[in-house]
């Protein structure tokens, strides 16, 4: 008897924890405890591990497409091999007088299940009962940069894009556009990242599987 009441405590505990999605996404406290057992989880700053690297987070401000502030903190985070590959990109593309910019990294579910439920097209946001690859730290939103005048160059779209000129296989008659594009998708797939089949500037890092969804937010990060 005993033993079918701590069964039926913990089914309803876990439907408890579950949201209406189906999903029970990972908090501060069980992702701390999978540092311990596994330190390639740890969630890392892009800014203070990356020298050089820029940050123009779109969704800490209202220049988004929900035209709402998602963020309160302007930041920018990935798992450890994660911002270890990026960290070696940002070396190769130097040496082209090029650097990286962030959009957008690790994502809390809750901003996940928020645009999903502001735009239902799954070709352009994650559906929740899956959980995003950004909310796994393993996806990232990014361009490049000239190093000289610290400006964008140029590319098909402006990030956060609905159009089908951002797919990264829609053709490009403008040289240098397309020139840009494609430095950008051969350095990132050089360093094991696989651009989406929708957006030129998102990036999944090869093996995202492994790693778990999570709604921590960066104020609960940086504690």
């Amino acid at each position: 008897m005993k033993y079918a009441l701590v069964i039926i405590c913990m089914i309803s505990l876990r439907a408890q924890a579950q949201n209406k999605y189906g999903l029970t996404p990972m908090k501060l406290d069980e992702y701390q405890k999978s540092l311990i057992s596994n330190p390639q989880n740890e969630l890392v700053n892009l800014e203070k591990f990356i020298p050089g690297i820029a940050l123009e987070i779109g969704y800490a401000t209202t220049n988004n497409f929900t035209g709402t502030k998602i963020y309160s903190l302007p930041r920018a985070y990935a798992r450890k091999p994660v911002a270890e590959a990026l960290k070696k990109i940002q070396t190769e593309l130097k040496k082209q007088g090029l650097a990286l910019k962030i959009f957008d990294g690790y994502r809390p579910y809750s901003a996940t299940v928020m645009f999903y439920e502001t735009y239902h097209d799954t070709t352009y946001v994650a559906s929740p009962y899956k959980g995003s690859r950004h909310n796994r730290g393993c996806a990232l939103d990014l361009t490049l940069i000239d190093l000289k005048t610290g400006k964008e160059i140029q590319m098909p779209t402006e990030w956060d894009s609905f159009k089908k000129e951002a797919w990264p296989t829609t053709p490009v008659a403008d040289p240098v556009i397309r020139k840009n594009r494609k430095t950008l998708i051969d350095v990132m797939e050089k360093h094991g990242f696989k651009v989406n089949a929708s957006e030129w500037w998102h990036f999944d890092f090869v093996g995202w599987q492994k790693f778990s969804v999570m709604d921590i937010d960066f104020e609960e990060l940086e504690k």
